[in-house]
C-alpha cells in the first residue's frame, strides 16, 4: 500500500534528489520536480517534470500534474544561488534567485497548506539554510532569501498550532556538496573548494525530523555550533568571515 502522495522539489540533484530517495523507500508516490534533467535513478512510482518553479505560473503546472491528488507530504527543496558582489551580479541573476527561493516557495507553501488545513492533515519540509543566520558577503540574496524563509516557516508554525495535524519542519543545512555552488560561480572561492556535507545525510538528518514534528533541525555538528554563534557573533565579524568564504580567489 502506497504511504500517501508525496511531492519533492529541487530533485533531480543533491539535497531533493536524496529526499525523493527516502520517501520512495517509505512507500510514497512521488511527483518530482527540478529545473534540471533527472538522471537514470529516479526512484519507483515517481513522475518526473523540468518546470521552473520561480512563477506562480509554474508551481500551478506542478501541482495540475498531481491530477487532483492531495498532498500527503511536500519537501520545499528547490532553490537556486549566487555568487560575487551584488554590484557585479546581472539584475537578471539576483532577480531569479529571490524568483525561485522567496516567490516560489511561498506561492508552493500557500497552495499546498490551504489545501492541507482543509484536509487537518499532512506534512511539510522546508530547505532553509544555516545561511539565512548570517549576512552573507559575496551572497548576500542569496543569504537573505533563506533568511526570509527561515522565518516564514516560524510565523507559519505559529498559525498552524490549531491544526496539530500538520507539520511544518524547517531544515537548516550548511555547505553541502550539490550543484548550487557550481551554478551559483562559485568554484574558485574557499567554500567551493572546500569539504562538504554529503546531501545524503542532510536529507536524512531533515527527514528525521520532519517524521518526529520537530520545528526545525540544523544538519551537522559544526553547523549546530555555528548557528548556535550566530546570536552571538557581531554582524561586522560575520560578515567578514562569510568574504573569506565566499569572495572570489581572483
Amino acid at each position: 500500500m502506497s504511504a500517501g502522495f508525496a511531492i519533492v522539489t529541487g530533485a533531480s540533484t543533491g539535497i531533493g534528489r536524496e529526499l525523493a530517495r527516502i520517501a520512495a523507500d517509505n512507500g510514497y508516490d512521488l511527483l518530482l520536480a527540478a529545473d534540471t534533467p533527472f538522471g537514470a535513478d529516479v526512484p519507483p512510482r515517481a513522475d518526473t517534470m523540468i518546470v521552473d518553479l520561480s512563477t506562480q505560473a509554474g508551481v500551478d503546472e506542478m501541482l495540475a500534474r498531481a491530477n487532483g491528488r492531495p498532498v500527503d507530504l511536500l519537501c520545499a527543496n528547490a532553490g537556486i544561488s549566487l555568487g560575487h558582489s551584488f554590484v557585479e551580479q546581472s539584475a537578471q541573476g539576483w532577480q531569479q534567485v529571490v524568483a525561485t527561493n522567496v516567490f516560489g516557495t511561498t506561492c508552493l507553501l500557500h497552495s499546498v497548506l490551504r489545501e492541507m488545513t482543509r484536509r487537518g492533515h499532512g506534512k511539510v519540509l522546508v530547505t532553509g539554510s544555516i545561511a539565512g543566520l548570517v549576512p552573507g558577503s559575496y551572497m548576500a540574496v542569496y543569504n537573505a532569501t533563506k533568511a526570509y524563509l527561515n522565518l516564514l516557516c516560524a510565523g507559519l508554525r505559529g498559525e498552524l498550532v490549531n491544526h496539530p495535524g500538520i507539520t511544518l519542519t524547517t531544515l537548516l543545512p550548511g555547505a553541502t556538496e550539490t550543484e548550487i555552488f557550481h551554478r551559483a560561480g562559485l568554484d574558485e572561492t574557499k567554500v567551493g573548494h572546500s569539504d562538504k556535507a554529503d546531501p545524503a545525510k542532510v536529507a536524512r538528518d531533515g527527514w528525521d525530523a520532519l517524521m518526529a514534528g520537530k520545528a526545525d533541525v540544523v544538519s551537522g555538528l559544526l553547523n549546530k555550533i555555528a548557528a548556535a554563534g550566530s546570536h552571538i557573533m557581531p554582524e561586522k565579524v560575520a560578515a567578514a568571515l562569510h568574504t573569506i568564504e565566499a569572495k572570489p580567489r581572483n
